[in-house]
């Protein structure tokens, strides 16, 4: 049988084996600020991207966090509803608002954070320092691979191998 007959095996494919461990690790997390807070990691990504960046809008929380735009309009939404973040429209452009952290969604962000930093230190706990280097180094590599790739398929060109 050749390469290209043979099943694809899940278990095997680099693009099912990334998710598994994002979707686990963002799981994992999850547990921490759905216990204290009774937060969704939509609702977390939106807050720990204005605890970031301080103000932005709904889409370029979009943009940063790689969420769709209805993950993040219904987290904004809810988040808004518990006076975890404040909405004020933008007076440059009135179909969008300005949003940033209200003093709770602050303190509640603040009291995260730590808990959130000591998980991602205990899941690298296992990886030496210089593991740790490669690491990240290869997640860099990948992303931007990841990217150049995409923009290839989109004008349906032959990625180069390199």
């Amino acid at each position: 049988m050749r390469n290209d007959d043979r099943p694809l095996e899940l278990e095997g494919f680099l693009p099912y084996r990334l998710n598994v461990l994002a979707e686990t690790v963002s799981q994992s997390l999850a547990g921490i600020y759905r216990r204290r807070y009774a937060i969704s990691v939509p609702e977390w990504r939106v807050m720990a991207t204005l605890g970031q960046f301080g103000t932005m809008t709904a889409k370029e929380i979009g943009e940063h966090s790689r969420m769709h735009k209805t993950k993040v309009s219904r987290a904004v939404a809810s988040l808004e509803q518990r006076r975890l973040i404040l909405r004020t429209p933008n007076t440059r452009d009135m179909r969008e608002s300005i949003l940033q952290l209200t003093d709770a969604g602050t303190d509640a962000y603040r009291k995260l954070v730590p808990e959130a930093r000591r998980f991602s230190d205990a899941l690298l706990a296992p990886l030496d320092p210089s593991d740790r280097e490669v690491f990240d180094k290869v997640l860099d590599q990948l992303a931007r691979r990841a990217q150049d790739l995409s923009l290839h398929l989109q004008r349906d060109d032959p990625p180069a191998a390199g």
